[in-house]
């Protein structure tokens, strides 16, 4: 499965992707879709395997499962 996770702020999402790498776990930052909000505009996609570390993730704003029909958010602000 494919999650995106949001942040309030672009350091955010740096420091959650490099978590994610540094673990050996696939992760990229990439525009938030325009379905979902986000305060600083950029999101960390990943797949199932880093779901754990969204406890870690600093200024957390959301996290989202990808869907057929668009997004489920299933977590929020830490």
């Amino acid at each position: 499965m494919n999650y995106i996770a949001t942040f309030f702020t672009h350091y955010g999402a740096m420091t959650f992707q490099r978590l994610l790498k540094g673990q050996g776990k696939a992760a990229r930052m990439s525009p938030v879709p325009r379905a979902l909000s986000a305060s600083c505009g950029v999101c960390v996609r990943f797949d199932g395997q880093g779901l754990s570390e969204t406890a870690e993730a600093v200024d957390l704003e959301g996290v989202y499962q990808e869907t057929e029909t668009g997004y489920l958010q299933i977590d929020s602000e830490h």
